[in-house]
């Protein structure tokens, strides 16, 4: 449900110019104050020689005001205690004049022999004293207003920050991991004295590193790109396993511009070939499909395993605790947490007739990030 377009006066750009949002204000609110008081005192005499009191009142008011500002913009550098006490007596002794200088220009416009009297000035001492009091509320209400919006601000800043340095933290924990196996296997053919196959999946290697070095770890990519990754992810783990790991994808064309964080399904893979295809002497299918569901993406990543029942070192569908190395289902759900709030969906399941699935459902967005992908 979109929120109301706030009105021009209280959005943000108007405020960014304070001096000029204030000036804009006071000439705006006392215009309006003559134009009301014009009408009252027209409707009330027969004529126009009325208007000239009113006006006097307000230029004094709007001189008066300008004084209050700077008085006021002075206090609130003040404790909140002090504040308020310069700011009564301040707003007492304003009155004060107003009241005088009003009930002057009247005796002095409208009396056969001018000259103050106490009654006068009380009778417009209230009057002005709603005025100054409302325009007093009025200037620290806008400033209050002004401060919280920059809080809101500044806490929003720290959020991204905060949100974007645990979606660092997860993409980082995945390199390592991955950098950990590939080696031990080089390693392992170095040994072997299979210098070529060795030489190939450095290569390989170097171009996985890249890309994940290129790329932002808190960018979105999109689904076919993803793809392409797990594709290049899965030529070095078949340089171990050969035929033993047989890898499938399917990519419906409608979700392939669709967005998702970078690397998220690198860790499903990597799980299935440790717990499927790693136990099994035949090795095991590994598919990801990837589909449009409603308005929504759906990405599945399964194996024909042995399935949760048969493996022990498996997590199970209820738990979150995260793999023997420190990443893995509970990196996942960490990510799409940050990445989508509660508006995603992942669950494990385990397949009839043996194997294990990781459903994964997101929005579908086609917007482009902030921090793009390269």
């Amino acid at each position: 449900m979109s929120l109301p377009p706030q009105p021009a006066i209280l959005s943000r750009p108007f405020f960014e110019d304070k001096n000029r949002a204030f000036w804009t204000l006071q000439a705006a609110g006392w215009t309006g104050y003559l134009i009301l008081r014009s009408v009252s005192s027209i409707s009330n005499a027969s004529d126009m020689t009325s208007m000239v009191p009113v006006v006097i009142e307000s230029i004094v008011g709007y001189s008066i005001t300008l004084l209050l500002s700077t008085l006021y913009h002075y206090y609130r550098r003040q404790p909140r205690f002090a504040m308020a006490i310069l700011t009564v007596l301040t707003l007492a002794a304003a009155t004060l004049v107003y009241a005088v200088l009003d009930a002057f220009s009247f005796s002095f416009i409208n009396a056969r022999n001018p000259g103050l009297n106490i009654g006068l000035v009380l009778g417009t001492i209230f009057l002005n004293f709603t005025v100054l009091a409302g325009w007093t509320a009025l200037y620290f209400g806008i400033n209050f207003y002004l401060i919280v919006e920059d809080q809101i601000d500044q806490l929003a800043a720290l959020e991204n920050t905060a949100s974007s340095a645990q979606l660092a933290m997860l993409r980082y924990q995945l390199n390592p991991h991955f950098l950990f196996n590939t080696l031990n296997s080089i390693s392992t053919l170095v040994l072997l004295k299979e210098t070529e196959r060795a030489n190939a999946m450095l290569g390989r290697l170097s171009s996985f590193l890249r890309y994940t070095l290129a790329n932002e770890p808190t960018a979105n990519v999109t689904v076919v790109q993803e793809f392409e990754t797990l594709k290049l992810y899965l030529e070095i783990e078949k340089m171990r396993f050969e035929d033993r790991l047989r890898p499938s994808f399917e990519l419906d064309p409608r979700v392939a511009k669709a967005r998702l964080p970078s690397l998220l399904l690198q860790p499903l893979v990597e799980n299935a070939i440790k717990y499927a295809v790693t136990p099994q002497e035949d090795g095991a299918e590994i598919a990801v499909t990837a589909r449009l569901a409603g308005d929504r993406v759906q990405i599945v990543v399964s194996d024909t395993g042995p399935g949760l029942n048969e493996s022990r070192g498996r997590p199970s569908v209820s738990t979150s605790q995260p793999l023997s190395t420190g990443v893995g289902l509970a990196n996942i759900r960490e990510r799409l947490a940050q990445a989508y709030g509660p508006d995603h969906r992942f669950e494990t399941r385990s397949i009839p007739g043996g194997g294990f699935g990781v459903e994964i459902e997101i929005p579908f967005q086609l917007e482009e990030p902030k921090k793009e992908a390269a």
